[in-house]
């Protein structure tokens, strides 16, 4: 049980869980114009959800890999669960991950299983280099987090305009998600020789960059809130930015420990989660 525990907290199976979910709500909800059983039933759909389980599953195998020294300084008692699967099978579960997910891309074509090969290639190059770079790590972490739903646009030949600004928006909160997890994870940062803004120009700098970030995301807001086509979403929008304004920017501005940090990281999560689920108003 313990070994299973372990294994899904490396491929943070939760994660998984919500990007299959927000996949398929947007296709039904948002993308298809076909039946409901349709898109469920749909079996070039399933396999680009399940291509992207394993894809992103692998991606964060490669991503603990490389960061277990960090996160023994950051998150000890979630390092010490990971620990409990070694290495070596990480290792073999990283590789398997990614050859079953450009098998399953197979099914549905050629040009699937070369969109899933370059993104499993953009994660390891992200773990092994980028993450380090001041800035430009973050603004990849937040590319590779939203990529699998471009994957789903492709599939549908959609393009409206109010996808690419619900995708601008996920972004936004993505980024300020993982720039306010530097803030909490600057200790470790420090030890190990990470680069970031928090590191190299300070806290307050940092909360400078995430507020215009915050910014962009009310920006978003506005012109989502505007489309007729956002349907009940609209409301969620809303509150999301009721929460950024009233709860977020203010406690980022008092806060100067790792738990305020967590708490501001947990509140952006929230309403990432929500967001999901929220889709099927529209």
């Amino acid at each position: 049980m313990k070994y299973l525990l372990s294994l899904f907290s490396v491929v943070r199976g939760y994660n998984i869980l919500m990007i299959c979910l927000a996949q398929y709500l947007s296709a039904i909800f948002i993308l298809s114009k076909k039946p409901f059983k349709e898109v469920i039933l749909d079996g070039n759909l399933f396999a680009l959800v399940l291509s992207t389980a394993l894809a992103v599953a692998g991606g964060y195998i490669v991503n603990a890999f490389y960061d277990k020294e960090k996160d023994l300084i950051n998150q000890p008692i979630r390092s010490q669960l990971v620990h409990l699967v070694s290495q070596r099978t990480q290792l073999i579960c990283y590789f398997l991950l990614n050859f079953l997910s450009t098998m399953v891309a197979s099914y549905v074509s050629f040009r699937a299983v070369l969109f899933f090969s370059i993104y499993i290639f953009m994660m390891w190059f992200y773990s092994h280099k980028l993450k380090k770079i001041v800035l430009v790590g973050n603004i990849v972490a937040g590319i590779l987090a939203i990529i699998p739903f471009f994957a789903i646009f492709v599939y549908y030949h959609n393009f409206q305009k109010i996808l690419f600004l619900h995708a601008a928006f996920l972004y936004y909160l993505l980024l300020a998600k993982d720039f306010t997890k530097d803030l909490q994870n600057l200790k470790g940062d420090f030890a190990l020789g990470y680069h970031t803004i928090a590191t190299d120009y300070g806290e307050r700098s940092s909360k400078q960059l995430i507020s215009i970030i915050i910014a962009l995301t009310l920006a978003c807001i506005y012109f989502l809130t505007a489309f007729p086509d956002t349907g009940g979403m609209k409301y969620y929008f809303i509150l999301a930015g009721i929460l950024l304004v009233s709860v977020y920017l203010p406690i980022l501005w008092k806060s100067q420990t790792e738990t305020h940090y967590a708490f501001l990281k947990n509140i952006l999560k929230v309403i990432i989660v929500i967001g999901v689920c929220s889709i099927a108003l529209v």
